[in-house]
């Protein structure tokens, strides 16, 4: 991983907690080092990582989420 660095998503299909919850999970798997936050009412996904944000939006949309650079 590269240096980490700030990016924002906005991810669409999460309705509860446990949405919020599974997309943090998956940005941890593709950086263990991500810092995360999530804004579930707006789908705002801030984070401090290494990974680029298409690998982050390619990772949250195999789950079936939607993703793309806010």
């Amino acid at each position: 991983m590269s240096e980490a660095k700030p990016i924002v998503l906005k991810v669409t299909g999460m309705t509860c907690q446990g949405c919020v919850n599974s997309v943090t999970r998956i940005v941890k798997r593709v950086d263990p080092a991500a810092e995360v936050a999530i804004d579930l009412p707006t789908g705002r996904l801030e984070a401090k990582t290494g990974a680029t944000s298409q690998a982050l939006a390619d990772a949250i949309a195999a789950a079936g989420y939607g993703a793309q650079a806010a």
